[in-house]
């Protein structure tokens, strides 16, 4: 084993280093969930990684981002983060989809050689069909609920769709997997109730019609503990 895992693999074990090197992760979204994920992912020794997203890094990200900083500002968002990932694990498989996401690629993109997906999209339409692409294919998922609006970190917890509270985003999701006779979705999500004070609306573009106002803090929270159902659950495949 590399000299950086030695951390790790007093804790997971050689057998268990072994595994997360052989496990290969889909990452769609890279904002301040899926940026943070991939990083804890890559850190954990997963040993080959598809990260997707279309975006630059707008200076708004900064508050809640990864690969936002002043410096990189107007660069696109997979080449950031691609370029820190390398750097943590130059042995990295990764393989880079810089696009955004119709709904139609949504559900093309998963296939049956990944070990698990973390959805970390914030736009309902492309989210729901990667969703359902991960159900039929039966590859294993993980999505990120609303992080917007929310303060308390002692709320987010990972779950069930059909056990989520006070979470805008899961209701609507749930009821459209309903309709797709998909009654099952494991979530990472907060009981908090939402600051509507906080809410913003767009021009609809890239499927976005609203967002909350956010913390520097709980998108990361979220990419943590989607992070670490992956890596737990890799440990014991």
């Amino acid at each position: 084993m590399a000299e950086w895992t030695e951390r790790a693999e007093l804790l997971f074990k050689k057998e268990g280093l072994n595994k997360l090197q052989n496990a290969n992760i889909l990452v769609v979204g890279l904002g301040g969930v899926g940026s943070f994920a991939a990083e804890f992912l890559a850190r954990a020794g997963v040993g080959s990684m598809t990260i997707v997203d279309g975006d630059v890094v707008d200076i708004t990200n900064i508050n809640r981002q990864l690969p936002a900083l002043h410096s990189t500002v107007g660069q696109p968002k997979i080449t950031v983060v691609g370029d820190r990932l390398m750097d943590i694990n130059p042995m990295l498989k990764l393989t880079q989809v810089q696009e955004f996401l119709s709904p139609e690629r949504a559900f093309e993109i998963v296939t049956e050689e990944f070990d698990y997906v973390l959805d970390c999209i914030d736009s309902v339409t492309p989210k729901l069909n990667l969703i359902i692409g991960a159900k039929r294919k039966r590859v294993k998922i993980i999505s990120s609920m609303g992080a917007g609006g929310k303060m308390e970190a002692a709320k987010v917890k990972v779950s069930d769709i059909n056990n989520t509270e006070n979470c805008f985003l899961a209701k609507t999701i749930r009821k459209r997997l309903k309709e797709h006779k998909i009654d099952k979705l494991k979530v990472v999500f907060s009981s908090e109730i939402q600051d509507d004070a906080s809410l913003k609306m767009t021009d609809g573009s890239n499927y976005k019609k609203s967002f909350y106002g956010t913390n520097s803090y709980m998108p990361g929270l979220f990419g943590l503990f989607a992070a670490e159902t992956v890596i737990r659950y890799l440990l014991k495949k």
